[in-house]
């Protein structure tokens, strides 16, 4: 713990940042609503960190495009002629209007509504009606065109950095991005895609799903007799299939892609036909790899792209959920996965958006996905496990405000991941370089799950 502690003075040293992190596993109630630390977030993280922009598949066509809205910034993310992915700022060089408002498809380009200032693809302006009547040091060439925002692609989505100094995205998502790469997530394709406008915090709504130390008071349906072995320690191999299956339908209500339905009946098939061993921990290791095995060549047979998921287990990159900061997280299982995005709309608000994300036969055609329209939290459509942990989301922001209430308490071996979040972001809120936070961002962009209090430097 001393490393943890030097690591907070040097960071504060570096610049004063309001309600830091000075004991680790203590995070200040004044970080989830103050509008000043609201507003250093804005001023300081946000312009520097790599966001999630869209799905690929939001822009499967040549000048397909999309706009992304980041706070008080709007992005046109634009698939080319080449087929790679650019951004511009969405604002037009005349007088700030936004070219585009949600998408479509630009043939011949793009025209402001306003005053009709032409953009080409590649964001070049190509007209500005009445030219003429404009002084000429208003329309120098390269200082009228659209501009450009860093953007790369990686996972299967589009990125972007309002910094155009920004380190390579893949160099900022490491760990998680090698892992994830074993799991082919660039090959998940949208089964359905649903969105959250919640009354609380953005840091708050995803430090709801990244520990599992809530799974037994809030999502008690999981917690299955048999999965875990008895009291004893003894196993026995059927009634744990059973629970095992129990599981893998209760994670699978309403989720999809959490354990996607075709999943659930292969394994429901597997059951009927497997010989297992005597020995009980023999047996269990033969289900798993089996029932990998059984996944892996249903979705081959179909044409899928899909990993060998044994030989990914035995590679130990089976982790089941991968972090990226700031802002989202994958959480692959079998064949699909879900996916999170979170998105402050203000201090105490968020847009909270879920992918169910499965594989399709490459020759499959498949419609541009559609964002949704924002549920409440507390709407009838959510599933089950989503509606539990919107049920306490709330209530802990209201929480918060208590008078006596200080600061949250981290459990520093189950909870380690918010307070290797939170230090991270200090390092942001303290103008640190991108690369002296390379070290954290290593610590945070893995597995959350079970993640101990990290000793990194800043």
């Amino acid at each position: 713990m001393r490393g943890l502690y030097r690591s907070v003075y040097s960071l504060v040293v570096a610049e004063p940042v309001p309600f830091a992190i000075e004991t680790p596993d203590r995070v200040r109630k004044e970080r989830y609503y103050d509008p000043d630390f609201y507003a250093l977030e804005v001023e300081r993280l946000w312009p520097r960190v790599w966001q999630m922009a869209c799905r690929l598949e939001e822009i499967p066509q040549p000048n397909d495009f999309v706009e992304y809205e980041i706070l008080d910034q709007s992005v046109i993310v634009l698939r080319t002629a080449a087929g790679d992915v650019r951004a511009f700022e969405n604002a037009c060089r005349h007088r700030g209007v936004r070219v585009v408002e949600g998408r479509g498809t630009c043939e011949s380009g793009f025209v402001c509504p306003f005053h009709g200032w032409c953009y080409g693809a590649d964001g070049g302006n190509t007209h500005v009606p009445r030219a003429k009547a404009f002084s000429e040091h208003n329309l120098h060439p390269g200082e009228i065109d659209l501009v450009p925002v860093r953007c790369e692609t990686w996972g299967g989505c589009a990125w972007i950095n309002l910094d155009t100094d920004a380190l390579p995205l893949r160099q900022c998502l490491e760990p998680s991005a090698s892992v994830l790469d074993g799991w082919r997530v660039e090959s998940l394709r949208t089964d359905w895609w649903y969105s959250c406008r919640l009354p609380v915090n953005w840091k708050l709504a995803q430090e709801a799903f990244v520990e599992q130390y809530h799974v037994v008071e809030t999502h008690p349906q999981l917690v299955i007799p048999g999965r875990y072995g008895s009291r004893k320690g003894e196993v026995d191999p059927r009634a744990y299939i059973a629970a095992d299956l129990r599981y893998l339908h209760t994670m699978s209500d309403g989720m999809a892609g959490m354990v996607h339905a075709n999943d659930v009946a292969v394994a429901e098939r597997l059951r009927a036909e497997i010989e297992l061993p005597d020995d009980p921990d023999a047996a269990i290791a033969t289900w798993h790899r089996e029932l990998n095995d059984a996944v892996t060549a249903w979705h081959r047979e179909r044409g899928d792209d899909i990993p060998d998921l044994s030989a990914l287990a035995a590679q130990q990159l089976d982790e089941p959920m991968g972090y990226c900061f700031p802002h989202w997280f994958v959480l692959p299982m079998y064949s699909s996965a879900s996916s999170y995005r979170f998105r402050p709309l203000g201090p105490e608000e968020t847009l909270m958006e879920i992918w169910s994300l499965t594989r399709f036969p490459a020759d499959e055609a498949r419609e541009r996905p559609v964002p949704p329209e924002p549920w409440e939290c507390d709407d009838a459509r959510w599933p089950p496990i989503p509606a539990q942990d919107f049920s306490n989301l709330p209530r802990q922001q209201r929480g918060l405000h208590a008078r006596g209430f200080e600061y949250m308490r981290l459990s520093e071996r189950m909870e380690g991941h918010i307070s290797n979040f939170h230090r991270t972001i200090d390092g942001y809120l303290a103008g640190l370089p991108t690369e002296r936070l390379l070290p954290a961002l290593r610590e945070v962009n893995v597995n959350p799950l079970e993640r101990a209090i990290a000793d990194f430097e800043l």
